[in-house]
């Protein structure tokens, strides 16, 4: 049950705060008051997604927080997320200026999700059109599945993994299928590519050495030219050279040896240098015949090289790439390879993930062929009890292709009053109608359920003794739970254990709102008002007094 709701700087409220009853609580106000920014905040307590602009002028945040019972079975489900001594259950929500939502569970951070899952088992939320989506037909298959009872939820939580696992089966046969079509061209193109490449057996190493090869090739003539001339320089075949003039002064340095010890180091360092000019004249001479290069050798290294810059444009511009390449292709011929073995490995997993997903379909058929008539009968005595006597109410299962949700569609199928036609309940009920039998579904999917639930105007399109009616069914849904209802009806609120409303302050800027828990005078008053009448009118007063005693 929810016992508190607060509400800060939402919209058109400042601040309020309501203190809730078992039993029914209905919120009342003028039209444009602010009532569904109540709606709202519940939402948010649900883990809903807040609107732009939910945020009062002037504030940095919204909040909404509700202080729920906390029975065993709760406790037990939450675990270590909330304190062991926790006496009651606090959901709360921040929503700041810019979008950015915080929530808590206990004082204790919480994901969006988590929130969303914790206020699902302990409060329902039926929004402004709800009876609306009674035309869609997944809306009344989840009713169905609802009433055929925790089971079907576990059903259906199996039946859609089972979808997507047969939607990704299919995918990846179809990728296989693909593949083989365009296997033989594909593996011809690989083949060809990979001899080329391994035949022409690049390195990166080979390459710097090929360009360094073919530099040196294409100045043969120069670098003869130069070394010949250093060391015709040094040690000439005919004449004096640097080496003759430096044995000359050398001998003459070797005969005043030992007589001055600071001459004695430097006729060494210049024996050291006749010694060095003569090692380097001859093996700049092996360098000028070691240059005599086989013909033809510079349009061999070319050639390579024109070679390995064809492989490297094809495949990347780089040796490395060229080899990568390489190694791609192998591992793609393997994977083309191996494709026919892989189409049949696929197609035997694509049919045991059928086989499975067909047999969970036929479970939940099974189950809601067994609910469909008993669902529909509890329907028709709920719909007796709203006014709508002799009406006729049933569920049709129609057979389809398998899907997320198994292999069946459901139609409501409904005939209001006696003597004419059924059809579906998306074409013959009105507005009206369509609420009572909103209701009528309610009132049977909650039976065994002690669920807050919460209804913002699903008294839309009823009025007359029929809204009574409604208010009466509602009263008595609020025998066995907690409900909160949004109205506008007078017959609806007269019935309440507690009654609220809402008012708004246009005088201020920004304009605010307020939310009031009303007195026994002021609850006649407020039904006064709902009845169009001023507070002075005598006849409506009395009206009000009737309805309020009638409860």
């Amino acid at each position: 049950m929810l016992h508190e709701l607060r509400v800060e700087n939402l919209l058109l409220i400042e601040s309020a705060e309501m203190r809730l009853a078992p039993g029914l609580n209905v919120l009342t106000g003028e039209t444009g008051a602010g009532k569904t920014v109540l709606a709202h905040a519940l939402d948010l307590l649900l883990g809903g997604r807040p609107r732009s602009g939910i945020v009062r002028p002037g504030a940095d945040e919204a909040y909404v927080e509700g202080v729920f019972s906390l029975d065993d079975e709760m406790r037990e489900a939450l675990g270590e997320r909330i304190p062991a001594d926790s006496e009651e259950l606090v959901l709360a929500r921040r929503v700041a200026k810019e979008g950015r939502t915080k929530a808590t569970l206990n004082g204790r951070s919480a994901t969006v999700g988590e929130l969303r899952d914790v206020a699902a088992r302990i409060l329902v939320f039926y929004g402004q059109h709800e009876h609306r989506k009674l035309t869609v037909a997944s809306a009344q298959l989840d009713i169905l599945d609802g009433f055929c009872g925790p089971a079907q939820a576990d059903r259906r939580a199996q039946m859609l993994l089972a979808h997507h696992e047969v939607a990704a089966r299919e995918e990846s046969l179809a990728q296989l299928q693909a593949l083989d079509g365009a296997r033989e061209r594909e593996l011809d193109l690989l083949q060809f590519e990979l001899a080329e490449i391994d035949e022409a057996s690049p390195s990166a190493s080979e390459e710097a050495e090929l360009l360094a090869l073919r530099s040196r090739l294409a100045h043969v003539e120069s670098l003869r030219a130069a070394a010949y001339a250093a060391a015709e320089a040094l040690a000439p075949e005919d004449g004096v050279g640097v080496t003759s003039l430096l044995g000359s002064a050398g001998s003459g340095l070797d005969g005043v040896a030992g007589i001055d010890e600071q001459l004695d180091p430097l006729a060494e360092r210049w024996r050291s240098i006749a010694i060095e000019a003569d090692d380097l004249a001859a093996e700049l001479r092996r360098y000028c015949e070691a240059l005599g290069v086989e013909p033809g050798r510079l349009e061999i290294t070319e050639e390579r090289l024109a070679l390995l810059d064809r492989l490297k444009r094809k495949h990347g511009g780089s040796v490395e790439s060229v080899l990568a390449h390489a190694e791609e292709s192998r591992e793609r011929l393997e994977m083309l390879a191996g494709a026919e073995a892989s189409i049949e490995e696929a197609t035997e997993l694509l049919d045991g993930a059928c086989v499975a997903r067909d047999k969970l379909a036929a479970e939940l058929s099974k189950a809601r062929k067994a609910a469909a008539p008993k669902m529909a009968e509890k329907v028709r005595e709920r719909l007796d009890e709203l006014a709508m006597a002799g009406a006729t109410f049933s569920v049709d299962l129609l057979e389809k292709d398998p899907g997320p949700t198994g292999s069946d569609s459901v139609d409501f199928v409904i005939a209001p009053n006696p003597g004419v036609p059924a059809g579906p309940l998306r074409e013959i009920a009105s507005g009206g109608e369509l609420s009572r039998v909103m209701l009528a579904l309610l009132g049977v999917a909650n039976d065994a359920s002690s669920t807050t639930l919460v209804f913002d105007e699903i008294d839309a399109g009823v009025g007359g003794k029929t809204a009574r009616v409604v208010g009466e069914r509602l009263k008595a849904l609020s025998c066995e739970r907690q409900i909160l209802c949004i109205t506008h009806l007078p017959q609806i609120a007269s019935l309440a254990d507690r009654h609220f409303s809402i008012e708004k302050d246009s005088a201020t800027d920004p304009v605010c709102t307020t939310v009031t828990e009303l007195l026994e005078p002021e609850v006649v008053g407020e039904l006064v008002r709902m009845l169009g009448a001023d507070e002075d009118d005598g006849a409506a007063l009395r009206h009000a007094r009737e309805l309020r005693s009638a409860a």
